[in-house]
C-alpha cells in the first residue's frame, strides 16, 4: 500500500490511486489557511473509483497502524504487532 500525505488541494492520493492497484491511504496536512480542513476534504471526496482511505489531519501515525492492520489480514508477524501494540496501548 502507499501512504500519500499532501496539504491544500491534497489530490495526492486521487492521482496516486488511479495509477496503481495498491490500497491508498491518505494523510491530510494541516495548513495555514483552513488548518487542513482544506486537505481533508480534498482527500474524502474522490470520485467513485478512485478509492482513498483517509485519516485525521496530520495522522500520520494512525495511517502506519492501519497499514500494518491491512497487512496483518493476511500476514500473521504483523497481526500480532497490532494486538501487541494494542495491548500495551491499554496498559499504559
Amino acid at each position: 500500500m502507499i501512504i500519500a500525505a499532501a496539504g491544500k488541494a491534497a489530490h495526492l492520493g486521487g492521482v496516486v490511486a488511479a495509477y496503481t492497484p495498491l490500497p491508498i491511504i491518505g494523510v491530510p496536512i494541516k495548513t495555514s489557511d483552513l488548518g487542513g480542513m482544506d486537505s481533508l476534504l480534498s482527500m474524502v471526496q474522490m470520485p467513485s473509483g478512485v478509492p482513498v482511505a483517509c485519516v485525521a489531519i496530520n495522522g500520520s501515525k494512525n495511517a502506519a497502524i492501519y497499514a500494518a492492520q491491512i497487512l496483518g489480514a493476511t500476514m500473521p508477524e504483523y497481526q500480532q504487532k497490532i494486538v501487541d501494540f494494542k495491548r500495551e496501548m491499554a496498559e499504559a
